[in-house]
């Protein structure tokens, strides 16, 4: 091993220590599950909302975008990113300080909670459907992330795939289990400044070897619609791609996802004060604009570095998910400093994974310990023995990822869409509805939610796959949230208005 690799290493094992012990010092403020979970709601507005983003961007900014423009240019990569920009601002928008709000008057730490509180579902029907699909689509989600984190190490180190994918999912167990919602939350906020470090200087070392953006577009222009929103060219293939009105749409359907996904609108209910959400969502609409737009230019720049043989030759988007480890390997032959900083970007993809993974597990283990057991089935448990049982979900839940994640060729963009498609349908019409409309009833949130979960099985296991290349073959998300929007509102219609203390509680909350 060489002095550099030493030096890289170093660098990743005191980011990781760091981690752990910002989980230790966290665990001491968890008095009870709710801390455990919520964080006591006591987040600042500039926590609030790089954690939030940081959770949000995983794995997927880091290797799988820019991979995905790498290899077929603009198009699927550019309104990907628009999607998910319009969607970030409009969730913080309209959907977090009414959510912060309305969980707080019915005393609501999780999302199936709330919804089951402000439904007035007694049974603990939509607490147990809402628990079953976080931890069916958080599971291959988590894997996703822990299989990022396998690929960095195996491809840098030349470690075996699967004992570096187990170290580093045993280091996010340790602090999540050890603090908890606060210590996820506060490690994100650093995660997210290590992130836009890693982008900015993978960027600026880039350009700088390539001796301006000017020679990177050059290197581009040759490739017929690689640079073209409505095109696209495929590296591999070396063919010239459509991508009409119908192929955009379902990729800007991105942006549907973030109404839907519970480890953002955790942060939302967690802000110490709703009036700084304000603050909140102007800091984490910027981030995510420009991140992405870094990640999707760092692909552009890989084409050129690939075609000066400074990269090696990706046959596919998923071999390139390594790109940025790549260019930190190239980093590093420049010195000791330069290896310091090729370990600096690395600690930045494992923070995009690991700052998802972690709110993963909490909101999935959430739904086992404390929707599943105590509300659905309702065991009562002591605050020392419910903390416990939030403690042992997270192992669990990890050990089932980890499993999922022993496969070296999953690809991590793909797993990652899977799973937002999941979110957005069975969660973000429900959301929308519950903070908005006052008819809506628990017969139509749970249409909904079965609605959405089922039609993006449906889609992308059976549609996708026997209509592959027709008018059918779109982003599951789409059809599933246009279909699980209707089911509530004809549902909802159709059966019993809600009751007057429902309604009462969704009317004191819409005029604050």
């Amino acid at each position: 091993m060489t002095t550099n690799n030493i030096v890289i290493i170093m660098t990743i094992v005191v980011y990781l220590l760091a981690m752990i012990l910002i989980g230790l010092a966290c665990s001491k403020k968890n008095k009870n599950s709710d801390d455990f979970y919520l964080g006591g709601r006591k987040l600042g507005p500039l926590v609030t909302a790089m954690s939030a983003e940081a959770s949000d961007m995983s794995g997927w900014l880091l290797m799988g975008l820019p991979a995905v423009a790498l290899m077929t240019g603009l198009p699927e990569a550019t309104w990907t990113a628009i999607g998910l920009a319009v969607g970030t601002y409009l969730n913080w928008l309209f959907v977090a300080k009414k959510l912060r709000i309305y969980s707080q008057k019915i005393d609501a730490f999780t999302l199936p909670e709330f919804f089951s509180k402000r439904f007035g579902d007694k049974a603990h029907i939509i607490t147990a459907i809402s628990a079953i699909f976080i931890v069916v689509f958080f599971v291959p989600y988590t894997a996703s992330g822990f299989a990022a984190c396998g690929k960095l190490f195996s491809s840098l180190f030349g470690m075996d795939y699967l004992t570096a994918m187990i170290i580093s999912a045993a280091v996010i167990v340790i602090y999540c289990t050890l603090g908890g919602f606060l210590a996820a939350s506060t490690t994100d906020f650093i995660q997210s400044i290590i992130m836009t470090i890693a982008l900015v200087v993978v960027l600026g070392f880039s350009e700088g070897i390539m001796h301006g953006f000017d020679n990177i577009f050059a290197n581009v222009a040759s490739l017929t619609g690689y640079m073209d929103l409505f095109k696209g060219f495929n590296v591999a293939t070396g063919e010239t791609m459509s991508y009409g009105a119908l192929p955009v749409a379902s990729t800007l359907a991105w942006g549907l996802g973030y109404f839907g996904m519970p480890h953002i609108l955790l942060r939302f209910m967690a802000i110490e004060d709703e009036n700084k959400l304000k603050l909140s969502r102007r800091v984490a609409s910027v981030w995510v604009v420009i991140s992405m737009g870094v990640a999707v230019l760092i692909g552009i720049a890989g084409y050129s570095l690939m075609n000066s043989g400074i990269l090696p030759a990706y046959e596919s988007a998923t071999a390139a998910e390594t790109i940025i480890v790549d260019i930190s390997k190239v980093i590093s032959q420049y010195g000791y400093i330069p290896a310091f900083v090729a370990g600096v970007i690395l600690a930045g993809i494992l923070a995009s994974t690991m700052s998802t993974a972690d709110s993963q597990l909490l909101a999935a283990a959430s739904s086992v310990s404390q929707d599943l057991i105590q509300d659905t089935f309702r065991v009562k448990l002591s605050e020392k023995a419910s903390l416990w049982i939030a403690r042992v979900s997270v192992v669990l839940i990890s050990v089932v990822a980890a499993i999922m994640a022993s496969d070296p060729d999953s690809s991590v963009f793909q797993i990652v869409s899977f799973a937002w498609a999941g979110f957005g349908a069975v969660f973000g019409p429900v959301m929308l509805f519950a903070l908005f409309w006052k008819r809506a009833n628990k017969w139509g949130a749970l249409a909904g939610m079965l609605a959405g979960g089922i039609t993006v099985l449906v889609w992308k296991l059976v549609i996708r796959k026997f209509f592959a290349g027709t008018v059918l073959d779109f982003y599951e998300l789409l059809p599933a949230f246009v279909i699980a929007c209707v089911a509530i509102v004809v549902v909802s219609l159709l059966t019993k208005a809600p009751e007057k203390e429902i309604t009462d509680t969704f009317e004191a909350v819409k005029t604050k």
